[in-house]
């Protein structure tokens, strides 16, 4: 029934996370779930990496740590979540009762944070560069200088986040990890047990000196390449498939789509799939013309044994496709085309979207139908639940 199908291939997640661990051998690989696993599926996810051996995981709010603390009830009860967005005012007991831990970026958190009941563990985040979310390194010499600002806390963790990873050569890189270490050096007295973390997913191969005790990647478990000029190591996650819905004939001089961006040079043949914008097909993926005679990308499915570009604008729920050049019959209704996959990766996608892989991975919409597997077999999906 549905107009689209979306494949999470958990044992590609797992080898991920298993080339992580080889390159930061040292250190404690932690797992971002945020945004629904990147578009993945938070539990199915979750409870993977839990079983490669992942013992913490962050995301973006507290409701989504609630939503993950029920998902890994079973297979990881005493998993270590921590909310990158920090504590939301008057929201205390809330993290408290799901057992999660906020990454403080201010005073004020810090200090709501003391306030409340029984507070559990904390991250302390401070800013070297991003200027985003974190505190000081005034804030940091502060801290350090006065311990009744965290009297009673257990500081397991002092994180920052890097700016510029997916370049190696980048200055910014080595500028954030000299202020890491000058405030790693000046709060270590304070929080002599206090954990270590800056690397994502780029910042792990700029080396060991970025490890320190633990590193957060993200995009590079679902597939996504986080480096910017250089081949991808990781195995591809997600495989995005849209319906066929029909296959039209459209003679020479005829146009397709919202405001007729795309004309038949000749007679053509075009298949319009099941899926536009409202399931992550970007309408930056149209061919023709934006206004001002911009010169759209054009995105490209695999269908019938080839490529096909998109033939006009895409739409909230559809796209179509020119197949003038394959074979009569090679694709009909019913037919699948593949829009993420093995001959069309999710980064070469959000290139021709003009964006990133992040982007398109986490805007896949809920339409589509979800499926896990692993070496080849259906583990989970929707309709049959857990196999």
């Amino acid at each position: 029934m549905a107009g689209g199908t979306l494949t999470v291939d958990l044992g590609a997640v797992a080898a991920n996370y298993g080339t992580l661990q080889k390159a930061a051998p040292k250190a404690e690989v932690a797992a971002v779930v945020k945004a629904n696993a990147y578009g993945t599926g938070m539990g199915p996810v979750a409870r993977r990496l839990a079983a490669a051996g992942c013992r913490t995981f962050f995301v973006a709010d507290a409701r989504e740590g609630a939503t993950l603390r029920k998902a890994l009830a079973k297979a990881l009860p005493e998993a270590t979540i921590y909310v990158l967005n920090g504590l939301f005012p008057g929201a205390a007991a809330h993290y408290a009762a799901a057992g999660l831990r906020p990454v403080i970026a201010s005073r004020a958190e810090l200090a709501e944070w003391a306030e409340a009941d029984a507070p559990l563990p904390a991250a302390l985040h401070f800013d070297t560069g991003m200027n985003r979310l974190g505190m000081s390194e005034a804030d940091a010499a502060l801290l350090a200088q006065d311990r009744a600002l965290t009297a009673g806390m257990d500081i397991p963790l002092i994180i920052s986040h890097l700016a510029c990873a997916d370049e190696a050569d980048h200055p910014q890189n080595l500028r954030q990890l000299g202020r890491f270490r000058a405030i790693l050096e000046r709060l270590r007295p304070a929080f002599p047990q206090a954990k270590a973390s800056l690397a994502n997913s780029g910042g792990i191969w700029l080396g060991p000196d970025y490890h320190f005790d633990m590193v957060r990647p993200g995009i590079s478990l679902y597939g996504g390449n986080p480096f910017t000029g250089r081949e991808n190591p990781f195995r591809p996650v997600v495989t995005a498939r849209a319906r066929v819905l029909a296959v039209r004939e459209v003679e020479a001089g005829e146009t397709a789509g919202y405001a007729a961006t795309w004309t038949a040079k000749g007679r053509a043949r075009i298949a319009v799939l099941a899926a536009g914008y409202a399931d992550g097909y970007f309408r930056a993926l149209s061919s023709g013309v934006r206004a001002g005679n911009e010169p759209e990308s054009g995105g490209s499915v695999y269908i019938g044994g080839g490529f096909a570009p998109v033939a006009g604008r895409v739409s909230m729920d559809m796209a179509m496709v020119d197949i003038s050049h394959l074979p009569d019959g090679a694709v009909k209704r019913g037919d699948m085309a593949e829009l993420i996959g093995p001959h069309m990766s999710v980064d070469e996608v959000g290139l021709r979207a003009g964006t990133l892989g992040y982007e398109i991975l986490t805007a896949l919409g809920a339409r589509y139908m979800r499926r896990y597997i692993e070496n080849g077999k259906e583990i989970e999906s929707e309709s049959g639940g857990k196999a």
